[in-house]
């Protein structure tokens, strides 16, 4: 996942948290590239006292930045119906610097004067007021919708660099970003903390040390400062024999976590330049698929075998497709010559645009893909999802959560998607 924006909103835009990672560049939209983990199975018995995840989950990523180029604001998750729809919100994201969580974008989180007619309830924000920006406007959406649950996320792929070292005192850091979240100017605002961390003992944008006890350490030590508020993680899903899943015992760790949030997508995109063209986010593996391991049921399987309770596990959808130009093959498979164009970076384009200019012209691995012209793109479809979420029921899981609000269409076609799925 990823930072924040104006000449940050694009240059930072890199999708989870959104993610696989291998030698992928980061995504462009939030979520780190690739999130490819590895494939071990731990043992781990999980602790019957350790906080659950409760129903179905409906987990949707705000980002930070969005406010800037994209022009996406709170306001659009009411006038889109999806606030109606999602359980919970990540508010992506917050920095990791010098040990502590430090704010990343001060004046879009708590500074940004916003009118009446762009504000959540209506009411414009005064000069003297102590606090604006998306903090303010997340505070008025509590008010209106009660039950909403509000996490703030911690790292992501430009950001989790930054974990190393903090790690170093992990009692430390839990009680930097505890003080931090809950800080008085936004009381009331969250619910509890996300840790992006991408990834412990693993290489991402940069390569981490920290040996295979480092989540567990993490949670423990936030579970033990954040008490009853909610402590989640956006994990890898690289299920690749000795991949990042077998880096760090994520079954340990899980008795301390509510739930993770398996990032299930950016398994393929066009940082191969010359392809093969494939789906970046396959719900299974299929005949072809050009690394054994990249795909979302590889991981959850993972995850399970290592102990982590399938009711704390959320299965990651992508509200953007990645693709590639130069290709001359429809199903997947195809050679290319480069990434596709893209509106905030090549390769990678949102949902609600690829449905008007590239509609899908097939599925594969229960997810969709297209080809026009000589372009090639896999996203997922309102279809496609209520296929995932299925599969998510099937195999007893928390529920979902997505990278990230702005992608989807004006009416939140697929946050209705994984809403209706899931029920």
């Amino acid at each position: 996942m990823t930072r924040r924006a104006s000449s940050f909103a694009i240059a930072l835009l890199l999708p989870l948290g959104l993610l696989v990672g291998l030698a992928a560049p980061a995504p462009a939209d939030g979520k780190p590239a690739a999130e490819r983990s590895g494939a071990a199975a731990r043992s781990v018995a999980a602790d019957p006292g350790s906080p659950q995840a409760a129903g179905k989950i409906n987990l949707g990523y705000f980002t930070e930045w969005g406010v800037y180029g994209r022009d996406y604001h709170v306001k659009d998750l009411v006038t889109s119906g999806s606030a109606d729809k999602v359980t919970h919100i990540n508010y992506a994201f917050g920095n990791v610097k010098g040990g502590k969580c430090t704010i990343g974008d001060q004046f879009a989180a708590t500074e940004k004067a916003y009118t009446a007619a762009e504000s959540v309830d209506g009411k414009a924000d005064t000069w003297d007021q102590p606090l604006r920006g998306n903090f303010n406007q997340l505070l008025k959406l509590k008010k209106m919708k009660p039950d909403l649950k509000i996490l703030w996320s911690f790292g992501g792929w430009t950001w989790s660099g930054g974990f190393g070292e903090a790690m170093k005192n992990p009692a430390a850091f839990a009680e930097s970003c505890y003080q931090l979240v809950n800080d008085p100017r936004w009381e009331g605002l969250f619910d509890g903390i996300d840790l992006d961390w991408e990834y412990p003992n693993a290489c991402g944008l940069t390569c981490d040390t920290s040996g295979p006890n480092a989540m567990t350490d993490m949670m423990q030590a936030f579970r033990k400062k954040f008490g009853d508020q909610l402590v989640t993680a956006a994990i890898t899903a690289d299920a690749s024999q000795g991949g990042k899943l077998d880096k760090v015992d994520y079954g340990a760790a899980a008795k301390y976590t509510d739930w993770y949030n398996v990032m299930t997508y950016d398994f393929f995109g066009a940082w191969d330049k010359q392809g093969p063209t494939a789906p970046h986010s396959p719900l299974r593996a299929y005949d072809g698929i050009p690394q054994k391991g990249f795909n979302s049921d590889d991981a959850i399987q993972n995850l399970k075998a290592q102990g982590v309770p399938a009711e704390k596990l959320l299965l990651g959808i992508g509200f953007y497709g990645r693709g590639w130009t130069g290709v001359t093959q429809s199903a997947p498979g195809g050679s290319a010559t480069g990434p596709a164009a893209g509106k905030y970076e090549a390769g990678i384009e949102d949902y609600k645009l690829l449905k008007q200019s590239c509609p899908s012209t097939g599925t594969i691995a229960g997810t969709a893909y297209a080809h026009c012209g000589n372009e090639w793109w896999s996203y997922d479809t309102p279809e496609t999802v209520r296929g995932k979420m299925n599969y998510a029921k099937q195999q007893g899981l928390g529920g979902a959560f997505f990278w990230e609000f702005s992608g989807d269409t004006g009416n939140g076609e697929l946050v209705s998607a994984i809403d209706s799925g899931l029920a």
